[in-house]
């Protein structure tokens, strides 16, 4: 019975999280509560807490993690400076005589503002207050209009440079370098998250192109579901291609500096942050009480997710005290090696708990504990992070509970069905899981890329 405690902790974290309890608080507080009850009882080393101050310095000391508050920054600048909104009217100008023109400008446009923010939250809503009253006011079927805004709005976990995976890859590095000294290996290879940046940018690139022949071919096959414009605007081509410039050089910048090797993620993310700051400037967009503004919000949001990680170092240390880690991989043991059986019952495992739990939480949770685990069986951790993102991509878009379905239902307009968002994500649901079956079957389509630059270099 002792042996399970493990599981209790993880089944009590997630009832009080149904519950409405703050994730951070939960993930610290359950894990107290259950170390203090081991202790009066004589299950758990006391002397196990005490190292907990040395490991939040380490992680607040972590480099990397500093690239989170940069690329917030970076993303919340551009949307308020007002680029995305001028990016969204002009490619619905150039797109507008396509099929489904409206819809291809809203999967492009959301394309860069989920490289921009990498939050699906903020670029759920973003795209949803931008676009959709613009849609059903042409005559988009309320079902595909927000189908499509969902499912580009998720595109925040897979596109680089993602917040999603820079945490994602910084905990996979942690996890394979232990999964190296387990098996042996005295000086470990860590993991880049310019690795992982590299692995996402195929599998990324792939998936928008698949939403764009959706959006196209379904409009060409059902005019009625995406109406195209009566009297086509006039498109002055150089105003487009001037309010595309900024955004996509910076995207280029940021990302092109990393898988260069010129930049680390986190010197990109100050380059990202300033640069949006310079555009905002000079679209004469930047003033004392917008910088405010911004800065509030970056702080908002960098401030939950080093909360959250302070709650899920609590949370991994009570876990591994009761041998949660022993037990996990007791249980993969007991699967005879059979490590595709094994990456098959995690990615379940994660995309079930998707549904309760944000990106964060399982990245700092979850992952640590399964992580080590699957990378000693020889998993490559680039490919297993890409599968986890665009596995937690798919999670987030899928009914009843998905959080992307959540944030546009919190900004739709009242006349707009929650039954019409659950029908309009269904196609791009299975083009997500259409995209990780081939990853499975050819996970080249995620590590070639970084094996070549590593090569190369």
């Amino acid at each position: 019975m002792l042996e399970l405690i493990p599981l209790f902790m993880f089944a009590a974290v997630c009832l009080a999280l149904m519950a409405g309890y703050p994730v951070a608080f939960t993930l610290a507080g359950v894990a107290l509560i259950f170390a203090s009850a081991g202790i009066l009882s004589g299950h758990f080393d006391a002397n196990l807490l005490f190292t907990m101050p040395d490991r939040l310095f380490g992680t607040m000391s972590n480099i990397t993690l500093i690239a989170v508050p940069l690329f917030v920054l970076m993303g919340v600048m551009l949307e308020k400076s007002r680029l995305a909104e001028e990016l969204l009217e002009n490619m619905a100008k150039l797109s507008g005589s396509l099929p489904g023109g409206l819809g291809i400008a809203v999967v492009i446009v959301g394309m860069l503002l989920a490289a921009s923010t990498g939050i699906v939250g903020a670029t759920v809503v973003t795209m949803g207050l931008m676009s959709l009253p613009t849609m059903l006011k042409r005559g988009y079927s309320p079902s595909f209009a927000t189908g499509t805004i969902c499912a580009t709005g998720t595109l925040g976990q897979i596109i680089p440079p993602s917040i999603a995976l820079v945490l994602l890859g910084d905990t996979l590095s942690t996890a394979y370098q232990k999964a190296q000294l387990s098996a042996g290996v005295f000086n470990p290879k860590p993991v880049s998250v310019g690795d992982l940046f590299v692995g996402a940018l195929i599998p990324g690139l792939i998936l928008v192109v698949m939403y764009l022949l959706y959006v196209y071919i379904s409009a060409k096959l059902n005019p009625e579901i995406a109406p195209a414009p009566e009297e086509t605007e006039a498109v002055d081509r150089r105003e487009v291609l001037l309010s595309l410039a900024p955004p996509v050089l910076l995207i280029v910048l940021v990302l092109g500096s990393i898988i260069s090797g010129i930049a680390t993620p986190t010197e990109a993310a100050a380059v990202g942050a300033l640069g949006a700051t310079c555009l905002a400037y000079f679209k004469g967009q930047l003033n004392w009480s917008r910088l405010a503004e911004v800065c509030h919000s970056t702080t908002l949001v960098t401030a939950m997710v080093f909360t959250i990680l302070i709650g899920a170092s609590i949370f991994s240390l009570v876990f591994r005290g009761f041998g949660g880690e022993e037990l996990i991989e007791q249980w993969f043991s007991e699967l005879g090696g059979n490590v595709a059986l094994a990456v098959l019952i995690v990615m379940v495992l994660i995309f079930l708990l998707g549904f309760i739990l944000d990106f964060i939480e399982i990245t700092f949770v979850v992952v640590p504990i399964i992580g080590p685990v699957l990378l000693a069986m020889g998993v490559d951790p680039v490919w297993l992070g890409v599968m986890i993102a665009i596995n937690l991509q798919t999670s987030f878009l899928t009914p009843p509970f998905g959080f992307a379905l959540f944030y546009l239902r919190g900004v739709a307009p009242e006349e707009v069905r929650t039954a019409e968002i659950y029908r309009g994500v269904i196609p791009f649901i299975m083009l997500q899981l259409a995209l990780l079956c081939a990853l499975a079957l050819w996970p080249e389509l995620a590590t070639y890329l970084p094996e070549a630059l590593n090569a190369k270099d």
